[in-house]
């Protein structure tokens, strides 16, 4: 989905980000209600990391996303367990081969100006995600449509030879392979469904766009706050909660201390805070654990030396032993990754793909790429994301392979990424959809925006597509596992840890569950009477 960063901060960015950014999702997807003779509190306060943009279709971290998803409606959306569930669309039929999906939309559903929902918001919305001039960063999601390749890379620049349509009340998506799956991927908030002219017109940020699809409208922002205010043109009812104070800004406190002095409802949290606060009599039954379908993995940059050796990555990935690292380094729910894939993501399968531990194959390896001893190895940085493993990385490579790495920190973690990717990073990403390929596909293949180490590997992008055809799941479990081998064998990446975040949530808060998307779903909060 995105990405997190190693700090507070979709993207993950490193490990500890999601510790601190991770929000709460609703149980229900409709709004929860208090009885009629009860006077709840009727607005919240939560704490967040300032988001990038409010534009779905501009978003990859999940501040902007958790925030985006509030506003612009999907045509689905997945419950607390993680069950795909109609939003916007009331209902959605697959064709017998896989290749057509037709979304029915919900009738009578507006924007919360009063206008209606047509299918057309709908094509026009998804066709935003391939725009040449400014295409999403997760384009890579919605390339599996029939002419999105073509009309993202402007070999085509006729809209309507996209495979994307409305008739009648219907969208209807031709897709390129057999997508039984799409329907998941489309609950992404970079589907979401924007008006028309009014935002759209007013650039890629969306700051001023007060005319929303979703449970509330963006009422206002500033520096320190993002304000949403309750929709009453929601397709399932006004949220329970009319006003959401979004805070930005704690004025340096930590959430902790913002939370104990009652300027916070919910707040994310470290897990070295919630390690004493378990244990606390006011704050311990506040405590709650964020379940997350999170990865933080380790990258390379294989356009250029000395990453672009395959000897060299197959020599960093023997020499390291990665369970050892992250159960070193991690601090309360990280466990070591075994996988790219985390588990309980169907099509990832319960094998090990980390890089088998031999030390001494690996300086064999590196004398081979010619850097024996780590003589004459390049000066390299390691971006830490904020993340806990990069020391540890650090000292390994030195303890085993004679290589010295910089650890370096940036102020715009993921821009650097995007515009000029230091030698390794650390790098921490939470699921769009419960779904391999998001993890494989999205942020290896070689179409994605999210590849930022520029890898390239036709037997890794064949398995993809062998595995997102298959109708089989078990012919689908063995084509993402064949994807799994290339980069167990090439090392462009290499899985770290899987890991849950910690938050505090106010006595009285009702739905303040979580299903490892890391999305806010705020019309299913509730104050208790």
């Amino acid at each position: 989905m995105g990405l997190i960063e190693l700090r507070p901060g979709r993207r993950l960015g490193a490990v500890g980000a999601f510790l601190t950014i991770l929000a709460l999702v609703g149980l229900a997807l409709a709004p929860a209600r208090s009885p009629a003779h009860a006077a709840p509190r009727s607005d919240i306060r939560i704490f967040i990391s300032q988001p990038t943009t409010l534009d779905p279709a501009a978003q990859d971290d999940i501040e902007s996303a958790s925030v985006a998803a509030q506003v612009f409606e999907t045509l689905t959306t997945f419950d607390s367990n993680l069950v795909l569930r109609p939003a916007l669309a009331a209902g959605w039929d697959v064709s017998s081969d896989g290749r057509e999906v037709t979304f029915h939309l919900r009738p009578g559903i507006t924007f919360s100006d009063g206008r209606p929902i047509a299918p057309q918001d709908v094509v026009r919305s998804w066709l935003r995600i391939i725009d040449p001039s400014a295409p999403s960063p997760l384009s890579a999601l919605i390339l599996g449509v029939r002419g999105a390749r073509d009309h993202l890379s402007g070999a085509a620049t006729d809209p309507a030879q996209v495979g994307i349509r409305a008739r009648g009340t219907d969208v209807i998506v031709d897709l390129d392979r057999p997508g039984s799956d799409f329907p998941s991927i489309v609950a992404s908030p970079t589907f979401a469904v924007l008006p028309p002219q009014d935002c759209a017109a007013t650039g890629r940020t969306l700051d001023v766009c007060d005319v929303a699809s979703g449970a509330y409208r963006l009422a206002a922002v500033t520096t320190t706050e993002i304000t949403l205010t309750a929709n009453d043109h929601y397709w399932a009812g006004a949220a329970a909660i009319g006003t959401v104070h979004l805070l930005t800004d704690i004025g340096g406190r930590s959430p902790v201390a913002a939370f104990e002095a009652g300027d916070l409802d919910y707040a994310p949290i470290a897990a070295n805070d919630a390690s004493w606060i378990a244990y606390d009599a006011n704050l311990g039954p506040q405590l709650r654990t964020v379940p997350s379908l999170v990865l933080t993995y380790l990258g390379f940059d294989t356009r250029r030396a000395p990453f672009d050796n395959v000897l060299v990555r197959r020599a960093i990935g023997a020499a390291m032993d990665w369970t050892r690292i992250v159960a070193l380094g991690a601090s309360g729910t990280e466990v070591p990754a075994r996988s790219m894939v985390p588990p309980g993501v169907p099509g990832g399968g319960d094998k090990s793909w980390l890089p088998a531990h031999d030390p001494v194959l690996a300086r064999s390896l590196l004398a081979q790429a010619g850097y024996p001893g780590g003589a004459g190895f390049p000066d390299i940085a390691l971006g830490a994301g904020g993340g806990p493993y990069a020391e540890g990385i650090a000292a390994d490579l030195k303890r085993e392979l004679g290589i010295t790495v910089r650890i370096e920190e940036y102020g715009d973690y993921f821009k650097r990424l995007s515009q000029d990717p230091p030698a390794m990073w650390t790098l921490g990403w939470i699921a769009d959809y419960p779904g391999a390929n998001d993890f494989l596909g999205v942020l290896l293949g070689a179409d994605s925006a999210d590849d930022y180490g520029g890898w390239s590997s036709m037997p890794f992008d064949q398995a993809v597509t062998d595995a997102l055809a298959a109708t089989d799941p078990t012919a689908a479990l063995a084509a993402f596992e064949r994807a799994l081998a290339v980069v167990q064998k090439d090392v462009p990446a290499v899985p770290l840890a899987y890991g849950d975040g910690w938050a505090l949530s106010r006595t009285g808060l009702l739905g303040a569950g979580e299903n490892g998307l890391g999305i806010q779903r705020m019309a299913g909060l509730a104050w208790a009477p």
